[in-house]
Formats: structure tokens, C-alpha cells, sequence
């Protein structure tokens, strides 16, 4: 018999049992808020929100996703086919989908597991930061998200079949989500470009960040994974819109 190991009586296994439902409890709940890009945390504690009542902006971590029309959804999961939910997004009504599709680049380079986001859009596309590009074989252009104007081609395959999409992969410009409410109390134009501090070890100033204003949009800045990883940003940080001074 191993001497390190020994027999756990009732009451010690019982103890152990409690242990690992409140260690496993605070894993998952330490996880629910990373990339603070779904809403499943409590909202009370919900960094995102917390910086909002700070006057700052949040940051959101994007990793990469696709968008497909439900025309390509179906070649890639079978005729009929609706995206199901896997989490809520932190903006309204836009959801991790549970199904996801292998992406295909150049000289048959492949990322694998890449999740759709829902709802279906009327363009099909699929963002990546740079170094996922490069993994690819790809150089894709900066681009907001349905401008596939120069974008680089790749293919998605789902369970059922796979699509080419010539112009179909992008890096997602900076972008930071807000109300017009919130937009006039910056002093933020569509139009703008704009400049964010970013505090901390790996301090940074991101520049080119476009306002994107609707108003069923919660305030959060979006950055790709090369852009947060830079800046040591795991998600749900405060961040200072910086003013131009003239």
C-alpha cells in the first residue's frame, strides 16, 4: 500500500466534497467575466459596469469570431439550421453561438473551434488579430466589421459543408461602443477618431478608435487580443478617453 495515500473516513469525505463545490464555485466564477465580452457575471460586481459609474469606458477583449448569413449558416450546419446560445454578449441581444467552424487560410494553414456570433448577419466574415493572420498565412486589412473592401479570402467549414468567401477576413478596427447620449457628453462625432489611455505596467496610448453609436449600444471599448495582451488588458478595466487639446 502507498504510504502517502490513506483511507478518508465519512465525515473527512464529506468536508472534501464541500471544499471542491466551493473552489470549483469561485473557478467558475473568476472565469464568467474573462474577456468581460459575455454577460454572465453578477451585475452588481461586474467590472464593466463598475467602470461606467466611474465615467470611464470599459474594455471589452475580442477574440476571434465569425459572422455568417443564415443562407451560409445553413451549408455549413444543414438546410434549416438556427444558431443556438451559448452565452449573451454584453451587448444587447448579440450572443456566443454554441456552433463554431474551422477557418481555413492560405497553403491550407487552419484555426480550428472558432465560434460564430449571433445573431446571423447579411454579410459572412471572420475577424482575427495579426498574429492569428500570419498563423493563417493571411494579411488581412484593418477594417469595421461588414467592410470586406480588399479583405483577405478564406474558408469555413462547419459539419455539413464549407464555404469560400473571397473577401472574407478582416482585423477589426478599434472600436468603442456608446449611446448618442454618451457620445454628446464626450463630445464624440461618428466621424471621430479617437484616443485612449491606458493605465497600468504596460501602459499604453491607443489612437484610431471609431465611435460606434446607436442607441441600444452599453458603453465598452472593444480591442482584438494582440491590442489587449500589449497592454496586459484582460477585460473590464477603466479606461481615459483622452481630448485632443487646441
Amino acid at each position: 500500500m502507498n504510504p502517502n495515500r490513506h483511507k478518508v473516513d465519512m465525515p473527512d469525505q464529506a468536508l472534501v466534497k464541500l471544499i471542491t463545490r466551493r473552489v470549483v464555485s469561485q473557478l467558475t466564477n473568476d472565469q464568467s467575466c474573462s474577456g468581460c465580452a459575455l454577460r454572465t457575471c453578477d451585475a452588481g460586481n461586474r467590472a464593466c459596469d463598475v467602470a461606467i459609474a466611474q465615467q470611464k469606458i470599459p474594455v471589452g477583449v475580442s477574440a476571434r469570431h465569425a459572422h455568417v448569413t443564415q443562407e451560409d449558416l445553413e451549408i455549413l450546419y444543414g438546410p434549416g439550421h438556427q444558431l443556438t446560445v451559448y452565452a449573451p454578449l454584453y451587448q444587447p441581444e448579440a450572443f456566443a453561438a454554441n456552433e463554431t467552424v474551422t477557418v481555413v487560410g492560405k497553403r491550407m494553414r487552419a484555426i480550428e473551434h472558432v465560434r460564430i456570433l449571433g445573431p446571423v448577419r447579411d454579410y459572412s466574415q471572420v475577424e482575427v488579430a495579426q498574429t492569428e493572420a500570419i498563423r493563417l498565412g493571411l494579411n488581412p486589412p484593418i477594417r469595421d466589421s461588414g467592410d470586406l473592401a480588399g479583405a483577405e479570402p478564406i474558408t469555413l467549414v462547419g459539419p455539413a459543408g464549407s464555404i469560400y468567401l473571397e473577401a472574407g477576413a478582416i482585423c477589426a478596427t478599434r472600436h468603442i461602443h456608446m449611446k448618442p447620449e454618451q457620445a454628446v457628453a464626450f463630445g464624440i462625432k461618428e466621424t471621430d477618431l479617437l484616443k485612449i489611455r491606458i493605465p497600468g505596467e504596460r501602459a499604453l496610448i491607443f489612437e484610431n478608435i471609431r465611435p460606434k453609436i446607436h442607441e441600444s449600444y452599453v458603453l465598452q471599448m472593444h480591442l482584438d487580443t494582440d491590442d489587449s495582451n500589449a497592454a496586459g488588458l484582460k477585460g473590464g478595466e477603466a479606461v481615459e478617453l483622452l481630448r485632443d487639446e487646441t
